[in-house]
């Protein structure tokens, strides 16, 4: 299974099953899969040493028991924090050595910045340790991010751009790859046109409605990102 060949449109957990299971955690991930989830959609960053821990807020307060900002605590100090129903901050290894290939990986790269701060370099170097670049698919909301990971990774894993209304909108102008990640309300016949035109594949974010994401497969996209998994499964089988 990888993101080019496998029949789309693909479902892609949002940071897991996050609708039934705690987000970003193994459980979720697991749920999504248990849900027929093709993949599962995660946000990465750098904790105070260097690792890279799975974690969407740039602060822990609201998905844990603890606070602070992620990059100024110890992998140490994360997971000895509470996740949800007694989950820990998973790092990206321990969900590649739980899943491996049977998944496809969304990993988004949770930076703003402008300067380099080699998180791109060092997914890919993960990636690469467990031979998992067909199954990966890069992504950021930042341009910059967008051009590093590029540099950073081997053809065969896909890169995209994340985009959302406003400015953010012409993103891609900045930045591009193989993947366009549009929120749902951008997507309608014109912009499949335009993303065929360009040969992006589409995989919009975040689908919980099955009426929508029926309207959205008819379209054509190639995935659905979606905080229910099962319930989008189970909307485009009756379709």
């Amino acid at each position: 299974m990888d993101w080019l060949t496998t029949n789309t449109p693909l479902i892609i957990g949002h940071r897991g099953a996050s609708a039934g299971a705690p987000e970003n955690t193994l459980a979720a991930f697991a749920l999504a899969q248990e849900q027929g989830a093709d993949g599962v959609e995660l946000d990465v960053q750098f904790s105070a040493d260097g690792q890279i821990v799975i974690m969407h807020d740039a602060t822990v307060d609201r998905t844990t028991n603890g606070t602070g900002r992620v990059t100024d605590l110890t992998l140490a100090q994360l997971q000895a924090l509470d996740a949800g129903a007694g989950q820990t901050i998973p790092t990206l290894d321990e969900l590649f050595e739980a899943f491996g290939p049977s998944l496809l990986y969304n990993i988004e790269i949770k930076d703003w910045g402008w300067r380099d701060h080699h998180l791109e370099l060092a997914v890919a170097d993960r990636i690469a340790a467990y031979h998992l670049e067909r199954q990966v698919l890069v992504s950021s909301f930042n341009p910059l991010s967008v051009r590093r990971a590029r540099r950073c990774l081997t053809r065969a894993t896909l890169v995209g751009m994340i985009r959302q209304p406003r400015w953010l909108r012409w993103a891609y102008r900045l930045a591009g790859g193989e993947a366009d990640h549009p929120h749902y309300a951008m997507v309608d016949e014109g912009y499949m046109a335009w993303a065929r035109q360009h040969g992006y594949r589409v995989h919009v974010w975040t689908v919980d409605d099955p009426a929508g994401a029926q309207q959205l497969a008819a379209l054509g996209v190639h995935g659905i990102i979606t905080n229910q998994p099962g319930r989008i499964r189970q909307s485009l089988a009756h379709t």
